[in-house]
């Protein structure tokens, strides 16, 4: 996320903290479609991301006023979100049950027959686990700083790098076997 995003959301937080209740409706209209979207990742289910990111932001809501360092409101919102998506996971094993067997039953035909890269990589990336999809996914989709990434999902920022270096090298080896370099 850009410095000057980072910027503006610093001042709408110093000023909702400050009682303006505007500059929160500001900061929702800026902030929910991408936790949305960071919630579907996780469930494939849109309604369900609705619902965990609505969860979040009364989270957000409550704690707002705490919080210390306004310049880290992204990366402190979607760490939010991704812990109550993990929650909504682990409540709901059945359905995470389905999605690693739809991870694991990747297609080969279906991976001959795509016609882009991107859709390839797309699918190539659901067979790596869901620890390096999520660092991938943060780093290069979301553009957030290794640091980011450590605060949002709770490790190091080592263990952060050493996620991104093997999900690289694995799909290096997937792609390479596969004929698609």
């Amino acid at each position: 996320m850009g410095d000057t995003k980072k910027i503006f959301d610093a001042l709408l937080i110093l000023q909702y903290q400050s009682g303006n209740k505007k500059a929160l409706s500001i900061l929702v209209n800026r902030h929910h479609p991408r936790l949305c979207k960071h919630a579907y990742w996780y469930t494939h289910d849109m309604d369900a991301a609705r619902d965990i990111v609505q969860d979040s932001w009364s989270v957000i809501l409550k704690k707002i006023g705490t919080l210390r360092d306004p310049n880290v409101f992204g990366s402190w919102s979607m760490r939010i979100v991704t812990r109550k998506s993990l929650d909504y996971l682990n409540k709901n094993k059945r359905e995470r049950d389905k999605l690693k067997s739809i991870t694991r039953d990747t297609n080969e035909d279906n991976l001959d027959n795509r016609a882009s890269d991107l859709e390839r990589l797309k699918v190539v990336m659901k067979t790596l686990p869901q620890d390096h999809r999520q660092v991938l996914r943060l780093f290069y989709t979301e553009e957030y700083s290794l640091k980011e990434i450590s605060d949002i999902l709770g490790i190091a920022t080592g263990t952060v790098k050493s996620r991104l270096f093997h999900a690289r090298e694995k799909l290096k080896t997937i792609l390479k076997n596969r004929n698609y370099e």
